[in-house]
């Protein structure tokens, strides 16, 4: 009779194997599409544990598919990579951490899949932190015909899987008439005075803004030289809200700001998304209170596991519109290290951040357990899905 004792044993005896993967790619941090080193480690020891490889999918030469197809009827159930890292920063996010949680737990269901039945899939996904390779691949549907997808991100706490920010890219650039700016100024037309004229008209636009939005931006053209009028000048934003349908009307507003600003200065206005476009996280709450009973059964107390409040964007959210998704926290430090900082990156390469890494995979493949054996959960987890995209399309 297999049961969760025979996933953990499972993930016990690959442990070693998948610590060291983890190590390898922390100490080789990849920016996002350049991850070939990570890809390649994750991909071919999934294939050394019976998956099939689909490489280079959708053209993206960093992304992969393992598959494991028993075939007996039985839900599809995917695991999700992530592998980038930061520049200059490296691992600062824990997406070597992550990438070897989802193909460890993967490893674990497989060890029992046989009598469970059913898909298990790993999805390497590059660039969640620029150009998240899910957008594309939902898109596309890679993920329309899984029943629910998983992962788990380290953190300074246990924290449910709850909300991120729908997110829209978008660089302005302004062109205008280059011009000596003491000698002949009336003869330039000011690209710069362009850039900052939407910078005020944006200020002014988030007072009349819901309390979820962030719209924030940078200049990364001003010009030459202080005494040439600039011909040239861009910024970029990120417009952000809790969800689609506002961050489209927020977006659409803000780009009224600049055909304005263009007006007014005489520039002729070129915009373009410079990144994709993300949509806010579903998260999937029958999915993710099995995934918190199994941290309880784990000996977690319900206290430690803090409510959902993650406000940044994740490329997870246009997945979680194809099918139920959640994406947990699990804690790997004592300390509140923040994401994004060397003392994160540092701390999740440490011996207790690997031990946690092994806790978490075992709670992903233990929640996959749990669903591909109560055909009762697994319903309730349709059933609010197909509620929750219905709201959704609703009010977009």
């Amino acid at each position: 009779m297999v049961n969760k004792q025979t996933i953990s044993e499972s993930i016990d005896q690959h442990a070693e194997t998948f610590r060291n993967i983890s190590l390898a790619i922390g100490n080789r941090p990849e920016l996002g599409h350049e991850e070939v080193f990570a890809s390649g480690l994750l991909s071919e020891e999934l294939e050394r544990q019976g998956f099939v490889v689909e490489r280079g999918v959708l053209g993206l030469a960093t992304a992969f598919i393992a598959v494991h197809d028993t075939g007996k009827p039985g839900p599809t159930v995917g695991f999700l990579c992530e592998y980038d890292a930061l520049p200059d920063l490296g691992h600062a996010c824990g997406h070597h951490l992550i990438c070897s949680m989802s193909a460890m737990a993967a490893v674990g269901l497989k060890a029992v899949a046989h009598e469970l039945g059913g898909i298990i899939r790993v999805y390497g996904t590059p660039a969640e932190e620029t150009k998240g390779a899910k957008v594309p691949m939902s898109e596309a549907g890679l993920f329309d015909d899984c029943d629910f997808v998983l992962m788990a991100h380290p953190y300074h706490s246990y924290e449910r899987s709850g909300k991120s920010l729908a997110l829209d890219a978008i660089q302005f650039e302004f062109t205008g008439v280059a011009a000596h700016a003491a000698a002949s100024p009336h003869e330039g037309v000011n690209a710069l005075d362009a850039v900052i004229s939407l910078f005020n008209s944006v200020n002014s636009l988030r007072q009349q803004t819901k309390s979820d939005t962030r719209i924030h931006g940078i200049i990364d053209d001003g010009g030459s030289a202080p005494n040439i009028i600039p011909d040239y000048a861009s910024a970029k934003f990120y417009v952000r809200s809790a969800s689609r349908s506002y961050t489209n009307e927020l977006t659409a507003k803000v780009m009224k700001c600049a055909e304005a600003a263009a007006l007014s200065t005489g520039c002729t206005l070129q915009t373009n998304n410079y990144e994709f476009s993300y949509d806010e996280l579903i998260t999937n709450e029958a999915l993710s209170n099995q995934f918190n009973l199994n941290l309880i059964q784990a000996g977690i107390a319900p206290e430690e596991i803090e409510s959902g409040k993650d406000n940044g964007s994740l490329d997870l959210g246009n997945v979680s519109v194809r099918c139920p998704a959640i994406h947990p926290y699990v804690k790997i430090v004592e300390e509140r290290f923040m994401l994004h900082t060397d003392a994160f990156r540092d701390a999740a390469m440490t011996e207790k951040a690997l031990d946690r890494m092994i806790f978490g995979a075992k709670m992903l493949a233990g929640t996959a357990y749990d669903v591909f054996t109560d055909s009762e959960l697994l319903a309730r987890i349709r059933k609010e899905f197909n509620e929750q995209v219905n709201a959704t399309s609703i009010h977009s």
